[in-house]
C-alpha cells in the first residue's frame, strides 16, 4: 500500500499536491488504478485520490462544453441530443457499473474510448504540472501527459457528429474499433479512431470528407493497430474503412 495518501478538497489542493507528480499514483474514479493496486501490479509511493477535489461536472458557456476531469462517463450520456457522438461513445465504454464509476480523466489519460471522440470533436486539455497550468490541443496532451494532471477537457459544440462502434459479443464489453466523425460550425469535419491501444486522427481522411468512398479507403494511412485478444491489427485496420465510410454516411444525414 502507498506510504502516502492523499485526499484533496478543491482543485487548488490537488494541483498544490500532486506537484510534479513524481511517484505519485492519480486515482479518480479507480476502475483501472485500483485492480492493479489489488493485484500488486502497482506500487506507488504515493496515491492522490481526486474524489473530493472538486474536478468534476460539465458546464457550457456559450457554445463551449467543458468536462471536469472526475466527471463520471455516464454523466455524458445527457448529451444525446445534442452532442450525439459524445453520448454514443460513452454509451458504448464498458457496462453500467463502470460507467456510473469511471471518470473522463481517468479513461483519457488510460487509452480509452472518450480519446478519440474528444480528437474528432477537437477538444483542449486543460493540465497541471511542475512547469505550472497550461491549456492545448488534446492530442498534444496525450502525446506528452507524462507528469501531467488533467483537469478538464472542453470543445465547442459541434453542428453535427457521429459515433460507430465494431461490436461483437465476444468481446464483452471492450471497444474492438470506433470512429468518431464531427463537423465543426464553420464546416471542418475532423475523424478519429479508437481501438486496437490506439487513439489517432485520421487526417488522410478528412481532407476527402466530400466522396466518403475515398476518405474511407485513405484512412487506414493515418494509424498503426496492434494485435491483441480482441482483433488481429491486420482485421482492424480492414474493418476501419467501413467505419468510416458509416461515420461519414451517418454525418451527412444529420445535416
Amino acid at each position: 500500500m502507498a506510504s502516502d495518501v492523499l485526499v484533496p478538497s478543491s482543485p487548488a489542493e490537488a494541483v498544490e499536491l500532486y506537484g510534479d507528480g513524481a511517484a505519485t499514483t492519480v486515482i479518480g474514479g479507480g476502475t483501472v488504478v485500483v485492480p492493479d493496486l489489488t493485484y500488486g501490479r502497482r506500487a506507488p509511493e504515493r496515491v492522490l485520490l481526486l474524489s473530493r477535489a472538486g474536478l468534476d461536472g460539465v458546464s457550457v458557456d456559450g457554445e463551449t462544453v467543458t468536462l471536469g476531469a472526475t466527471t463520471p462517463i455516464s454523466v455524458l450520456l445527457s448529451f444525446a441530443e445534442d452532442i450525439t457522438a459524445l453520448a454514443a461513445c460513452a454509451r458504448n465504454v464498458a457496462d453500467y457499473e463502470i460507467r456510473g464509476q469511471a471518470t473522463v480523466g481517468g479513461n483519457l489519460c488510460s487509452g480509452g474510448d472518450l480519446q478519440g471522440c474528444l480528437l474528432a470533436l477537437d477538444a483542449q486539455a486543460r493540465s497541471a504540472g511542475s512547469d505550472g497550468e497550461r491549456t492545448e490541443p488534446l492530442e498534444d496532451f496525450l502525446g506528452n501527459r507524462s507528469d501531467r494532471l488533467l483537469l478538464d477537457a472542453s470543445f465547442e459544440r459541434p453542428a453535427a457528429s457521429a459515433f460507430v462502434a465494431l461490436e461483437y459479443p465476444h468481446t464483452h464489453e471492450y471497444t474492438v474499433l470506433a470512429v468518431t466523425a464531427a463537423r465543426a460550425a464553420d464546416g471542418t469535419t475532423r475523424i478519429a479512431a479508437t481501438g486496437g491501444g490506439t487513439s489517432a486522427r485520421l487526417r488522410s481522411a478528412e481532407v476527402l470528407v466530400s466522396d466518403p468512398a475515398a476518405a474511407a479507403d485513405a484512412a487506414p494511412a493515418d494509424v498503426t493497430f496492434a494485435d491483441d485478444a480482441l482483433a488481429s491489427a491486420w482485421y482492424r485496420a480492414q474493418t476501419l474503412s467501413v467505419l468510416v465510410r458509416r461515420a461519414l454516411t451517418q454525418l451527412e444525414e444529420s445535416a
